[in-house]
């Protein structure tokens, strides 16, 4: 592991929390130091109060923050000498403490300081990292971890037994580090959690951090412990259907829709083809800080029903111990592990499986290692149900809110790179969906560069493009629950006589046959969605109310049209429902540049603005207020509504 500061970076940080600002980055941007919030950091500054009086202060990270971006808004100032005198109460439970930390706040909205701020105030330097390095764990988590631990730093670090976060942990160490820090002492270790560093300036705690990690890797790479390698044989891959039917299971063990990603790489597969795969992953996580997020076991193949009855009975036998009453959580896995799908992390969001993912990747070192130091070992299920049921993680599902409307749905969008398409898209993710966003334009690639979109280039006319978009979709996210069927052309305008048969036909099969291939392909796809498959046809005008010129165009909308009514009637024992929107005169698209947008307008003997709301209500109609309509006609205001045609044009006066 090596150092990662650079004077000249280091110098953009300024103000008082500069150099923590830049040295909290530089340990958030390592992925086997910190993951998705993980780790905190602190200082202490001596500071003038409104009195003029000088007090100390510290600084610790605030709940919600991750360290890789953290701003100095993020560090949250608490009253330094209290918060010392709390690790010397007799007891202090976790709303108590919570209580206290935040009443001695000493800014007005700052975020919740972490729960190891007291354990952050009774260490005596300005600077203070945490982190949950893998190599540390490793070696820790491994048989005589406190041992090995010790060999490895010797004076440098104080070696803590483990013990839930909190205000027993910080009480603990409040006795128990004067008794062992010497002068040597640059660290602290905290058994089967992570680690401390420590010093008088940022740089100096940071890279003290960078060495005592690297002194475990050392370790590891010296036992034979750090590598490891993996078979490259490929099982065959899981049909989508199939990792859809599975994200239906957890999601109906769930209770609520999910999101499902699947990964396939050498080492994800290749642990769960591991021939002690089933010893080794059940066992627990690599750090408790990771089971509010991933539960304490992934599920072993597929059998949702059979894991949730193992959960269930994981609860009855640990609740009874517990302090205080406590609420199940609901029984659904939100890790997979399977020899032909590799592995699969559910969440509520793309973020949240993204998440899991990230950790049992991290997750899978640590466990390797230990077991290559002689095995394996996890923390007790009592811990772990302690950590996963803890009261202020009870309290916080107490007081969330609702989650927008689409969470855990997935919705697919055609022609999204642009116009009606591309508003459909953040129309969805507005509401809570992932998206898996289609355009024969590659530009779709990087519209969003964001966990919950999928953009994939795609020739809906090309049967195996359509094929390998879905296939990555599912992979994915795990299914699709909406389908926006936007994608068209329109071709240049000419009478019936002189329309070529290339361009009849070219019109059919883009606004026709590839629709039809997709919503095939599809079908079995929607008819898993928890709350029912949905579809939404963009549809014309002309469907009612064709214009002269245009007969390749308006004939194939009304031909998708006509389609999505008999699916309608054929789909809805499958449960999906299926409904059009007849959009006209949307300005705002790739096809309206401001020449043709004049030159239509003078051919009426408009202005440009009379043409953009030459309608009854005189109304400019906007690619927004479609991707609207589209969205909220797949949510529960339109729940029991099938096979509607709604315009959305103003008021055409042909249409009324």
């Amino acid at each position: 592991m090596k150092s990662l500061w650079d004077d000249a970076e280091a110098a953009r940080f300024g103000g008082p929390l500069g150099p923590r600002v830049y040295t909290s980055r530089l340990l958030g941007r390592d992925k086997s130091l910190v993951l998705h919030g993980g780790g905190n950091t602190s200082v202490k500054l001596r500071e003038r109060n409104l009195f003029g009086e000088d007090e100390d202060v510290l600084y610790v990270k605030g709940s919600g923050w991750d360290l890789e971006t953290i701003e100095p808004a993020g560090f949250t100032p608490v009253a330094l000498g209290h918060v010392r005198r709390l690790a010397g109460l007799r007891s202090l439970p976790d709303p108590q403490m919570v209580n206290e930390l935040n009443t001695h706040m000493l800014r007005a909205g700052a975020p919740s300081p972490s729960v190891e701020t007291i354990l952050h105030a009774i260490l005596p330097h300005p600077y203070v990292d945490h982190t949950h390095a893998d190599a540390v764990l490793a070696v820790s988590n491994a048989p005589q971890g406190e041992k090995r631990i010790r060999d490895i730093y010797g004076e440098r670090v104080v070696v803590i037994p483990y013990i839930m976060a909190g205000f027993d942990l910080a009480a603990h160490c409040a006795r128990e580090f004067p008794k062992q820090a010497t002068g040597n002492c640059i660290g602290m270790v905290l058994l089967s959690h992570g680690i401390f560093s420590f010093g008088g300036g940022a740089r100096e705690s940071y890279e003290r951090m960078i060495d005592l990690v690297s002194l475990a890797e050392e370790y590891l790479q010296k036992n034979k412990a750090w590598h490891f390698s993996f078979s490259s044989a490929q099982p065959q891959a899981a049909r989508r259907e199939e990792i859809a039917s599975l994200r239906r299971s957890i999601a109906g063990e769930a209770g609520v829709p999910v999101i499902l990603k699947t990964n396939e790489n050498p080492k994800f597969l290749g642990f769960a083809r591991h021939p002690d795969a089933g010893r080794l992953s059940q066992k627990g996580p690599a750090t408790p800080d990771h089971v509010i997020r991933t539960k304490p076991l992934p599920m072993l193949g597929r059998d949702v029903t059979g894991y949730a009855k193992k959960y269930r009975e994981y609860f009855e036998r640990q609740a009874p111990h517990a302090k205080d009453k406590k609420t199940m959580l609901d029984a659904a896995p939100r890790m997979v592990l399977d020899p032909q799908l590799g592995f699969a992390a559910a969440g509520r969001t793309a973020r949240d499986a993204a998440i899991v993912e990230d950790l049992y990747d991290h997750t899978i070192d640590v466990i390797l290692r230990a077991e290559a130091l002689g095995g394996w070992r996890a923390l007790s299920e009592r811990d772990l149900f302690d950590i996963e049921y803890w009261d202020l993680e009870q309290a916080k599902l107490r007081k969330a809110g609702s989650p927008p409307v689409f969470t855990g749905e997935v919705a697919l969008v055609t022609g999204a790179a642009s116009g009606i398409g591309k508003a459909c898209v953040e129309s969805f993710l507005a509401r809570g969906a992932a998206v898996i966003a289609l355009d024969v334009n590659p530009a779709i690639e990087t519209l969003w560069p964001r966990v919950d979109v999928l953009g994939a280039t795609c020739d809906l006319t090309d049967a195996k493009a359509i094929e390998s978009s879905l296939d990555r979709g599912v992979r994915r996210f795990g299914g699709i629950d909406m389908l926006v069927l936007n994608a068209g052309i329109f071709p240049s305008s000419q009478p019936i006589q002189e329309i070529a048969a290339q361009t009849w036909k070219g019109t059919m099969a883009v606004n026709v046959e590839a629709n039809l291939l997709l919503m095939q392909m599809c079908h079995p796809l929607l008819k898993l969605a928890l709350r029912g498959g949905r579809i939404v046809v963009i549809g014309s005008k002309n469907v009612p109310a064709p214009g002269p010129g245009a007969a390749a165009y308006s004939a194939s909308k009304a031909a998708l049209n006509q389609l999505a009514r008999v699916a309608a009637l054929e789909w809805a024992k499958d449960g999906i429902r299926i409904n059009s929107l007849h959009p006209n005169a949307v300005y705002d698209t790739a096809l309206w540049t401001d020449e043709v947008l004049a030159s239509r307008a003078k051919a009426y003997n408009l202005t440009v603005e009379q043409y953009r709301k030459n309608n009854l209500l005189k109304q400019e109609v906007s690619s927004r207020d479609v991707a609207e309509l589209a969205a909220e006609m797949c949510g529960p205001l339109f729940a029991k509504t099938t096979a509607a045609q709604v315009p959305v044009d103003g008021g055409n006066e042909r249409v009324v």
